[in-house]
């Protein structure tokens, strides 16, 4: 096979914010093809970073008080260790706010002057009055010129598709202020993009370099047909618009060196960072960067969401062809995650960072269930949260992983036959089977991979179960068969295990330890493993734990509303205060009459006969103690509370219940019910200090 020089990409995550699952659509399924291209023996870098410049990035750091180099930072720290959470395995991972990018932004900047398809013009912004800022395309909000559809943002349109400028939206407000914005005077940069029309023509429809309604949407929408469109014999050839490519001041970016108090637009520096993230790369490593950027020899692989096709399969390829780079081999393009069939809803709970799933769940469930639903075409991917604990348990667990649990601790003690034992062909049935695999991930159709190596698993269990190890293990006469039924058994986990690889990277590395050596390549599918030692089984993977979905989701819900002072970063509601109004104000010796003391709950039970109350038996140092009856039973178990601090009113006048005596009060807050959350004080108080 010869080998490949293969550069991957995928969409550069912005610097504004957390990573989610809805990201991780797209990073998963980048990180499965270029580990399955290394795993073939090809040459092969995954190279992406954060992207870092507009409008946002600036308001945010003003609010806060603090410099946009400082929020990038931070966040890139958090991008990176969620990805690596995931084992989503970068070649480089950068910035776009870097001398390389901005080096390599002005070369290409230079080339496009140098081609003529630069023109200045005036135009009318949108400018919001009370930020004292132009308002770039994401912080407009309005209704499509095309198709009417409402709360769309200022670039293009997220139900017919079509592409404006901010302006023309009908009744635009800034998404800054919740105010209208008034059109003011403004000189922009722009690249004219007609010029390069029979470029991008031939270039979006050749076979293979993207989805293929992906090239008929652009074909249709964008560049028009080359047949008669009517009666008059007139070509149906549609002009491209001039692409608006600087921002004026105040905006955070690269000032464009021939045009002062101008800055590159984002998405004109953002593909550009793909370029740096691999000069980056080049110079640790002492490569050429014209080797992968400049080079026919070279295969350049994108991989992004349906949202930002335009501009990866318009103006990227116009912008490279333009400076004399290599162009894009593939754009693969995948759509969005729904979750339950729904869209992502904070609300709800379904909108889950990357960090939150990871507090409770194995990213390894993630990959493969990301996996098994992936296909070649840009359709929306489903995370039904139901059918993810199943998959898992019975493909996982019940078909793959048992196929070690079963033969692996016997296995350890046999160690594998020196000769392959006759297995009804079913090793070799799935070496044949290799070639479907690869040709499956080659073509980004991961669910079909999957079930091709479940079906390697569902011929591999019945041959355990009818020969059953675990019996043959008793009898002393028939251990010779017990190490031939073992030594079948671990090789066609093995070679599932290899296939799966790409994957599930985790428990390829598991197996590498059980079986004494790594998985490093695919052909180590082909050929069965005898006469070694197996090491000691390790549990490998366990099914989910329902209960901890559900702890996942309740941690991701937020209020979806947002908050009507925009000084309040925490987005917290005032409905709380609206429902219960402050009381009348009181003097500080009022408030001194209550003892507030520091308690540790010594136990605390359910009132069978009450719905709302448990007993507790609270701590106050010492031999003091006090029963309290607190209505919080419908938001916490008992059990969970022995040994911790509370507040409690101690001074309270003892109250006689048909329950018993109640001689304080927990303090808590929330309307009640479910709802109840007790006030808690940080371990190292003492129970009976005071409360001030």
């Amino acid at each position: 096979m010869t080998q490949r020089r293969i550069l991957v990409t995928a969409a550069l995550p912005y610097a504004n914010g957390p990573i989610h699952l809805g990201h991780l659509v797209e990073y998963i399924q980048t990180d499965i093809w270029v580990r399955f291209q290394k795993l073939r023996g090809h040459r092969c870098i995954y190279l992406c970073a954060d992207d870092t410049h507009g409008t946002a990035i600036m308001l945010r750091a003003q609010k806060e008080g603090r410099s946009e180099e400082e929020i990038i930072a931070e966040t890139q720290t958090a991008h990176e260790r969620d990805f690596a959470g995931f084992q989503i395995e970068f070649d480089n991972y950068g910035s776009t706010h870097s001398d390389e990018n901005r080096q390599l932004c002005a070369e290409i900047w230079s080339s496009i002057r140098k081609a003529g398809l630069v023109k200045e013009k005036e135009i009318q912004q949108l400018y919001d009055v009370e930020a004292g800022t132009f308002l770039a395309d994401r912080f407009v909000r309005g209704t499509c010129p095309n198709c009417k559809a409402e709360n769309q943002p200022g670039d293009n349109c997220s139900k017919c598709g079509a592409t404006y400028s901010p302006a023309e939206l009908t009744d635009p407000v800034s998404a800054i202020t919740q105010t209208t914005p008034e059109l003011r005077p403004a000189t922009h940069l722009f690249i004219e993009l007609e010029k390069l029309h029979d470029f991008l023509d031939e270039w979006t429809q050749a076979p293979g370099r993207m989805p293929e309604e992906i090239a008929k949407y652009l074909k249709g929408q964008f560049l028009g047909s080359d047949q008669p469109s009517g009666d008059d014999g007139e070509s149906g050839r549609k002009e491209l618009r001039d692409w608006d490519i600087s921002r004026p001041a105040p905006y955070f970016g690269f000032e464009i060196p021939d045009s002062p108090g101008n800055y590159w637009y984002v998405w004109f520096d953002a593909p550009i960072g793909y370029m740096a993230s691999t000069k980056q790369w080049c110079d640790k490593h002492g490569e050429s960067f014209d080797d992968w950027w400049r080079s026919a020899e070279t295969e350049i692989h994108h991989f992004i969401g349906k949202d930002i096709a335009y501009f990866h399969t318009l103006f990227w390829p116009g912008m490279l062809k333009s400076a004399g780079f290599t162009l894009p081999t593939r754009v693969q393009i995948h759509g969005f995650l729904t979750v339950d069939g729904a869209k992502m809803s904070k609300s709800e709970g379904t909108f889950v960072k990357a960090e939150t799933f990871l507090k409770y769940l194995d990213p390894s469930y993630l990959r493969y269930y990301y996996a098994s639903k992936m296909g070649p075409r840009v359709d929306d991917l489903d995370l039904n949260l139901d059918e993810f604990a199943s998959k898992v348990r019975s493909d996982l667990v019940g078909k793959i992983v048992n196929l070690a649990s079963r033969t692996a601790k016997f296995a350890h003690s046999t160690g594998l036959s020196a000769e392959y034992p006759d297995d009804g062909g079913l090793f070799a049935q799935g070496a044949a089977q290799g070639d479907q695999i690869a040709d499956a991930y080659e073509n980004y159709d991961y669910n079909k991979a999957m079930r091709l190596i479940l079906e390697l698993a569902d011929r591999a269990n019945p041959y355990i179960e009818g020969r059953e190890p675990w019996n043959l293990r008793k009898d002393p006469q028939r251990q010779q068969e017990l190490q031939d039924v073992c030594t079948v058994g671990m090789n066609l986990f093995w070679q599932i295990v290899v296939y799966l690889s790409p994957v599930l990277p985790k428990l390829a590395e598991q197996t590498g330890e059980l079986f004494g050596q790594p998985i490093t390549n695919w052909e180590q599918s082909q050929t069965p493993l005898t006469g070694i030692a197996i090491n000691k089984f390790k549990h490998l993977m366990e099914r989910v734990d329902p209960e901890k979905i559900t702890a996942m989701i309740e941690e991701s819900k937020v209020s979806d509303e947002p908050a009507e002072d925009s000084s309040n970063p925490y987005n917290d509601s005032d409905q709380p205060l609206k429902d219960e109004p402050i009381c009348d104000e009181i003097t500080i010796d009022d408030f001194a009459k209550v003892d507030l003391r520091v308690a540790r709950v010594l136990e605390a039970e359910h009132v069978e006969e009450a719905r709302k109350l448990l007993k507790l038996k609270l701590s106050l140092g010492g031999n003091e103690t006090r029963q309290v009856f607190a209505g919080i039973k419908e938001a916490y178990e008992p059990e969970k509370l022995v040994g911790r601090l509370v507040i409690m009113v101690a001074n309270l006048a003892p109250r006689k219940m048909r329950f018993g005596l109640s001689e304080g009060m927990v303090a808590a807050g929330g309307p009640g019910g479910p709802d109840v959350f007790l006030l808690g004080i940080d371990e190292g108080a003492q129970p009976g200090q005071r409360v001030h």
